[in-house]
């Protein structure tokens, strides 16, 4: 252990990638992992590590397999589904305004739509699995007490909004134009949808 109780190797060096997948795995206190899991691991070590921690979710799942722990898909599936919607899913989860969170919804939305019509299932559940991703960091930014609380509140209605569109993504868009006139709505963001520089 190091003076900050991080585990070290004998030798005085910073933990391994290894060693923070699997602190960062057994936080989660999951029975298996999906791609969101693996994804949100993956975000850990770059804020560990920075770029060095820039690792694949290939490596990361084997290593978890490697300790015993199951993950929800195979190598090879997870290889293709991240080849083939890769592209579709750069830098979609942009939330950092209420508007951003509604533009990201409408872009989930479509890809959801475009591959129900393919019949693409893989397409499908991997959109399910970045709304499920985006729901979770909005919960974190809300639980921490070190974000500004107007801050903490636009993200805990951001993650109440992706857990609407997951429940019942046809109904999602009417809702949210009933909830952005809401009187609740209005008062706790007066400024609605008015960005900050």
């Amino acid at each position: 252990m190091n003076s900050k109780g991080a585990p070290e190797h004998s030798d005085g060096a910073s933990p391994t990638k290894k060693v923070l997948i699997l602190e960062a795995a057994r936080a989660f206190g999951k029975a298996r992992f999906t791609p969101a899991e693996i994804e949100q691991i993956r975000r850990q070590l770059i804020a560990r590590l920075g770029a060095n921690g820039n690792t694949s979710e290939d490596y990361i799942g084997g290593v978890l397999e490697e300790a015993g722990m199951r993950v929800a898909w195979s190598k090879e599936s997870q290889s293709d589904a991240a080849g083939r919607y890769d592209e579709e899913f750069a830098d979609l989860l942009h939330f950092s305004t209420l508007a951003e969170a509604e533009m990201c919804l409408v872009r989930l939305d479509e890809l959801f739509r475009k591959f129900q019509a393919q019949q693409e299932r893989g397409g499908e559940e991997r959109v399910r699995e970045v709304a499920r991703l985006g729901r979770r960091r909005a919960e974190m930014i809300a639980r921490n007490h070190k974000v500004d609380p107007k801050k903490r509140a636009e993200k805990e209605e951001v993650a109440h909004w992706f857990g609407i569109w997951l429940e019942t993504p046809d109904a999602f868009f009417d809702w949210l134009e009933v909830r952005k006139h809401s009187p609740e709505f209005q008062r706790t963001f007066p400024n609605g949808f008015e960005e900050e520089i």
